[in-house]
């Protein structure tokens, strides 16, 4: 099992500056154009409240990012799972600070069928990120191609050594100034804690899912048993080319675009959750969030809740490999919360009070 605090960690060495060699082919010259089926979800909004929120520098809240991180191979023979974890990028790639505020990347990857696609796609996504020309003016397209790039340069890669054949799901999170973004492809998941409350920041991409069903479907696959053309138990996915019948280009029934959620960040959210599908398979959203608070309220360390989080998920017997990744947007632990007194509005009526008039004027009678 391994953790850190900060920085880079999960994946097999630091993202490469440039890019390794044996995966720098295929990776630069000509732009890969993007076909979408229409079907794949667009990004969605996570709202803060009814009340707007105004471009007010000296009122708006301005996170402060802490991030940790935690893996344990549970009951699996081989650990498959990687992680990244960069509270700032700028510093790291050398990229011109454009916002107020963090810059930050984080990331789970859950690899299935050996870990060489989870480890490509550690090292990499977020170089094609940065480097696009249009972040992050054009997050969300920038973060969208990115996936797609990425999953065209392991099929490159693989097609050079078959040994790497693979697959992973992915969730990316990005933290840039006072917004959150994730992107996901698979069944890992974000759940934020707004004042204490769970807030899913991605949906998990299950082949039995009635949206992913149809997108299935509608790109000449099925789902059997809950399976991908009986095969794979998720609906998007990275790598997997190996595979037949699963992708075809920019086509296919197995996708690896991702789905997009944004949200901006307030005074009240305090942390986000990233874990693999171990995670989730023994922790509801809300459990989760409920347990890394009170955690976090005994010692404020985010690699210390992750460790937690990771022998917890093994005690209710997780039989996956398990990673998570806990990010704090504030200094402090999460505050207590205290429930409002409820205020007993109490009302008499007319006829009690006339029978006890009554009754006081006979007493003094």
């Amino acid at each position: 099992m391994e953790g850190t605090e900060g920085g880079f960690g999960g994946c097999e060495g630091l993202p490469p500056k440039p890019l390794n060699g044996a995966f720098r082919h295929g990776l630069g010259g000509n732009r890969k154009v993007l076909v979408r089926h229409p079907s794949l979800v667009k990004s969605h909004d996570i709202s803060v409240g009814s009340e707007v929120v105004m471009d007010d520098c000296e009122t708006e809240f301005a996170p402060i990012v802490r991030s940790g991180a935690w893996t344990d191979i549970g009951y699996r023979r081989t650990m498959e799972d990687a992680y990244l974890c960069v509270d700032d990028f700028m510093e790291e790639f050398g990229v011109k600070n454009f916002s107020e505020g963090p810059n930050a990347f984080y990331g789970v990857f859950d690899g299935h069928g050996g870990k060489h696609a989870a480890d490509f796609v550690c090292n990499n996504l977020l170089k094609f990120i940065v480097e696009d020309e249009d972040f992050p003016l054009e997050i969300e397209r920038v973060v969208a191609s990115a996936f797609l790039q990425t999953d065209s340069a392991f099929a490159e890669a693989c097609s050079i050594d078959a040994d790497l054949a693979s697959g992973t799901t992915a969730l990316a999170a990005l933290v840039v100034g006072r917004y959150l973004v994730v992107a996901n492809a698979g069944d890992c998941r974000a759940v934020l804690s707004r004042r204490g409350k769970a807030v899913e920041m991605s949906r998990d991409h299950k082949p039995a899912c009635s949206m992913e069903r149809m997108r299935i479907e509608a790109s000449g696959g099925y789902v059997y048993d809950g399976y991908l053309n009986g095969q794979l138990n998720v609906a998007r996915a990275l790598g997997d080319w190996h595979m037949e019948g699963l992708k075809d280009g920019n086509s296919g029934p197995l996708s690896a675009e991702p789905e997009l959620m944004r949200t901006r960040l307030t005074e009240e959210d305090e942390f986000l959750i990233i874990g693999c599908d171990g995670i989730w398979d023994v922790f509801r959203s809300q459990n989760a969030v409920d347990f890394a608070r009170r955690k976090l309220q005994e010692h404020n360390d985010p690699a210390k809740c992750c460790k937690e989080i990771i022998d917890e998920a093994l005690k209710r017997n997780s039989g996956d490999n398990l990673a998570v990744v806990v990010v704090c947007f504030h200094s402090k632990p999460p505050p207590n919360l205290v429930a409002p007194r409820l205020r007993l509005h109490r009302s008499i009526s007319a006829d009690v009070l006339r029978e006890v008039q009554s009754s006081l004027d006979s007493l003094g009678s």
